[in-house]
């Protein structure tokens, strides 16, 4: 059951690094919030109590059920922008209308992450931010 819980929160971190990611490979944020999985895999260094671990397993459930649906708007968005840049002539104001579209869900899922990296901080001591700090 453990390792089906961290798996999962495992995967959803994935996009966040890069969805959060001031570059290719710059994040902005690090050492300031800290993914589901960085605080997992040193759960044991900090002292992750039981409650700890079931609210940001909680946070983590929340944000997957809420990015779902903008995944899906922002699939579909760029979908239909690629195929409006197939077409000869190019009808830039679809373009523009679909590419709004797609970062408007875009932004909501950065949004939704956001706030979930920032609830997970706040589950933890000063402590613990600490020592994740010094680990990343």
């Amino acid at each position: 059951m453990k390792k089906g819980i961290f798996l999962v929160l495992a995967v959803a971190s994935l996009g966040m690094g890069v969805a959060l990611a001031a570059g290719p490979k710059e994040d902005v944020f690090k050492g300031k919030l800290f993914p589901p999985n960085v605080i997992l895999e040193h759960r044991a260094e900090i002292g992750l109590s039981k409650a700890q671990f079931k609210a940001i397993r909680a946070a983590v459930v929340e944000v997957q059920a809420g990015v779902a649906e903008h995944e899906w708007d922002m699939q579909e968005a760029y979908q239909v922008l690629m195929q409006e840049l197939d077409k000869s002539p190019i009808d830039e104001s679809r373009v523009m209308e679909n590419a709004d579209k797609a970062l408007l869900a875009e932004n909501q899922v950065k949004k939704k992450q956001m706030s979930m990296l920032v609830r997970l901080k706040n589950l933890l001591t000063e402590e613990q931010i600490a020592y994740l700090e010094s680990v990343q």
